[in-house]
């Protein structure tokens, strides 16, 4: 009795011990933290350009609308919770100066800087972290200067693919700019990851259509094309702007559009014989009329039977041309899937983009302007196929959607000027070979871990089941769609065999080159995140 009643003791003692140290290490990180939040601020504080202003454009947890300032561009509520991380400080700019100042006092002090220019961001990469940060949100940088003898347009990195579309409207009706169909996207990240839209097969990705850009290096320098060099303007262009500096600006080339395009949304279920027509879709998706953009969405939707499910693909296209023609093009490359002119609605530009956002016939035009959106529980995948995936493929894809009950995918279709590009030549290297892209999504209410868990896995399946019919060796994805589940990395320590995973599959033969360039500017790896490029150790 006396050894079992030391042993108890001696056990109480190392117990309570244990949670003392506990509780100082605790303390003594909550006074790190105040600390580093302290002297960021203060170092803000000192700077030249801050003047009055810094109130206006700083939010620490105590501020009245801190929390409105983290949740308006939060567009994933998974990332959303109590339970996460939130950053110390958000700043949010009103002048490129005040960018560089943020930078250089948060390597001062050693802080983690995030940077936010649209909150499209699919892992939340830019608004959360396992250590103590702050958000640099660019969206009050958000000017769209349009020079349209020139043909060109310089965008600051918190404006809107809708206020971009929308201020060029205003300037002309025959120029657009090739990028995304989701007009709350911020023109910073989804420029420098690449920019993929409806009009990519005929004019290329975003980034082929830059032509200069400002940035905020690691050492917070002011940089334009000429004065950043080729290297690291060849990076921002495909390779994240994330990991090389804060974009302020792209400067763009705009492109011609006629006065009427058209556009249709034709939907065909399983019973409808989704399957052969999807089928054949692929072997004319990236070989019709590069004016044509004609994307597959596969989405399960009730059946005709009581509580039974089927897979409907919408096909929804933009042509650059009249209905005449469209329908003409494809009664002979796309017999099978029966369009007629009465399926197709003939409209300006401008209004094609409100189309393919989904607002409703009644919209006007400045619809384009709200930067509003809907945020969801959700998850998403990419993929590029390069061979036709066989009909019992389709069926087995067809067949997981049904059980899964949630699951959408989107084929987007390459070819065109696509296939013209090197892949070398900017840091986005999928072109040629491709017959489509694949995004899978999967959205669901805010149900909180399980739920999340549950449909992750879900999606998963789907994506292993998809390995034998998609890209191999790289099996390639999309870097704007980003997946952490490709080759996660322990935070903070991106070395170079583990980046390289996911490094081949969003970027292949470009990702070493990245990394010298990663090496030569950004060398101390300051701007960083779980799936950033990373320097070559010293």
């Amino acid at each position: 009795m006396k050894n079992s009643y030391h042993s108890n003791t001696h056990q109480y003692i190392a117990f309570t011990m244990l949670k003392f140290f506990l509780l100082l290490l605790c303390c003594l990180n909550s006074f790190s933290f105040a600390a580093t939040k302290k002297s960021f601020l203060q170092c803000l504080s000192t700077c030249k350009n801050a003047n009055n202003k810094l109130a206006n454009i700083t939010y620490t947890p105590k501020s009245t609308n801190y929390t409105i300032v983290l949740q308006d561009y939060i567009r994933n509520s998974r990332f959303n919770t109590s339970k996460l991380r939130k950053p110390i400080v958000i700043v949010t700019p009103l002048e490129e100066s005040q960018v560089q100042e943020t930078v250089k006092c948060a390597k001062k002090v050693g802080l983690q800087l995030k940077i936010r220019s649209g909150g499209h961001d699919f892992e939340g990469l830019s608004y959360k972290s396992k250590t103590p940060f702050a958000i640099l949100d660019m969206f009050n940088l958000r000017s769209v200067e349009i020079n349209i003898s020139a043909e060109t347009a310089w965008v600051q990195a918190g404006a809107t693919l809708g206020e971009l579309y929308y201020k060029i409207w205003k300037k002309s009706k025959v120029h657009a700019f090739p990028a995304g169909v989701c007009t709350t996207l911020g023109v910073g990240g989804h420029f420098s990851g690449g920019g993929y839209g409806n009009m990519l097969r005929k004019y290329g990705v975003s980034i082929d259509n830059v032509v200069d850009a400002r940035i905020v290096d690691a050492k917070g320098r002011i940089l334009d094309r000429k004065g950043m060099g080729e290297d690291l303007f060849w990076a921002i262009r495909g390779g994240g702007g994330a990991s090389f500096g804060v974009i302020l600006a792209y400067k763009i080339k705009l492109v011609p559009v006629p006065p009427v395009v058209t556009v249709f949304n034709v939907p065909k279920t399983l019973e409808e014989n989704a399957t052969d027509i999807v089928h054949q879709w692929q072997y004319i998706a990236d070989k019709v009329d590069n004016d044509l953009f004609l994307r597959v969405f596969l989405q399960p939707v009730p059946g005709r039977s009581n509580g039974s499910t089927t897979v409907k693909a919408s096909f929804i296209a933009l042509f650059l041309g009249d209905a005449n023609k469209l329908v003409s093009i494809l009664k002979e490359k796309f017999p099978e899937l029966g369009l007629e002119k009465k399926d197709c609605r003939e409209m300006s530009w401008i209004k094609s983009t409100l189309f393919w956002a989904f607002f409703h016939d009644d919209f006007p035009e400045t619809a384009l302007l709200d930067r509003k959106t809907v945020a969801n529980s959700f998850k998403m995948k990419s993929d590029y196929v390069k061979t036709p995936i066989p009909k019992d493929g389709l069926q087995g894809v067809f067949k997981k959607m049904i059980k899964a009950g949630n699951i959408w995918m989107m084929f987007n279709p390459y070819g065109g000027k696509m296939s013209e590009i090197p892949e070398s030549e900017t840091a986005f290297p999928h072109r040629a070979g491709n017959i489509y892209k694949i995004q899978y999504l999967q959205y669901w209410g805010h149900g909180g871990a399980a739920l999340d868990k549950k449909n992750i896995h879900l999606l998963r399946n789907l994506y292993k089941y998809m390995t034998p019919l998609v890209s191999k060796n790289p099996r390639e994805a999309f870097q704007n769609y980003r997946d952490i589940d490709i080759g996660c990395t322990k935070y903070g320590y991106n070395a170079y065999n583990q980046a390289k995973v996911y490094g081949v599959k969003y970027f292949k033969n470009n990702f070493d080159r990245l990394v010298k360039v990663k090496t030569e500017f950004d060398p101390e790896n300051f701007f960083r995140n779980e799936q950033s490029i990373p320097p070559l150790a010293k």
